[in-house]
């Protein structure tokens, strides 16, 4: 029979108890920002074709000049190093950015001997390992509520020291109401173990200009097969509450039931905002979930 542990609130930060010094800090935050740059790294073609020519400032390639362009947009430096005309071309930027949060709830901290990770460890690494990835696309990612949008290459280590400093974020099972730009992205991480209701108003919080949202659930494969016999005592790691249920496997068939209409609820919440749902179990890698992340979020803008 499968069996669980629950992961302490320190060790539901990217450094947990370690922040104060830096050795131990060193042993942990390190550990799941190289793991995300290892997820990050199998998905460098997820948006291949992002960059493209526009209005911005930063310079993006030289192409040969096309007859009936104005004279203007030549760069006669380049130009002169051979016998053919160069336009210097600017990197589109688009109005927009990517805003993400990661659940760091008590119920993240679950975990059993059937999964490879915690669910708050493999929301982190998700997190991170799509915001590298974001950036390598050429998009600005940042903390829904935590901080600004940033195209910095050291993303990673940006958003992982600012979850370490967030404490607050330990105790909070659904993202702020921060509103984001008309044009921004949203991307929730979590196990979404909350009523729906609660989690409609939080969708709907963040999609108040119709931005396009998606919704990550972490789940370990125990949550979904409920393998147990036999007597047991079910443990709510948020409010505190124990309860006796006496045979466990009299329970499989009703608990397996509400979770799937749990589950059917937050899809239809995501359907009727245009978002999008992706289910990811601990016990599949990491680099699958990120992959159809980066899809959808293709998919959404017509790049797919």
């Amino acid at each position: 029979m499968a069996s669980t542990r629950l992961v302490e609130a320190e060790s539901r930060r990217p450094g947990g108890a370690q922040t104060g010094g830096a050795l131990a800090l060193a042993e942990v935050m390190p550990r799941l920002v190289l793991e995300s740059r290892r997820v990050s790294g199998t998905l460098a073609h997820g948006l291949h074709g992002r960059r493209r020519a526009g209005p911005g400032e930063s310079f993006w390639q030289f192409r040969p000049f096309v007859t009936g362009e104005a004279a203007a947009r030549i760069d006669w430096r380049r130009s002169a190093r051979d016998d053919r005309l160069y336009v210097r071309e600017r990197e589109w930027e688009a109005a927009h950015n990517i805003w993400i949060w990661i659940d760091r709830s008590a119920s993240m901290g679950f975990a059993s001997d059937l999964a490879q990770t915690s669910k708050v460890e493999r929301a982190l690494v998700l997190g991170l390992a799509l915001a590298d990835t974001f950036v390598e696309g050429g998009e600005r990612v940042g903390l829904l509520g935590l901080t600004r949008a940033s195209a910095s290459r050291g993303i990673v280590e940006t958003l992982a020291q600012a979850l370490v400093d967030d404490r607050a974020g330990l105790m909070q099972d659904l993202p702020p109401p921060a509103r984001p730009g008309r044009f921004d992205e949203v991307v929730l991480v979590s196990d979404f173990l909350t009523p729906l209701d609660r989690v409609r108003e939080a969708v709907q919080a963040n999609s108040v200009h119709g931005n396009r949202g998606h919704l990550v659930l972490v789940a370990d494969p125990v949550e979904e097969t409920f393998p147990f016999t036999g007597q047991a005592v079910l443990h709510d790691p948020e409010g505190g509450l124990s309860l006796d249920i006496g045979e466990a496997g009299a329970w499989g068939e009703a608990y397996r039931a509400r979770i799937a209409a749990h589950r059917d609820g937050l899809s239809e919440i995501a359907r009727q905002r245009g978002w999008t749902l992706t289910i990811h179990r601990t016990d599949r890698p990491a680099s699958e979930a990120a992959l159809r992340v980066l899809t959808l979020v293709a998919a959404a803008r017509g790049l797919g």
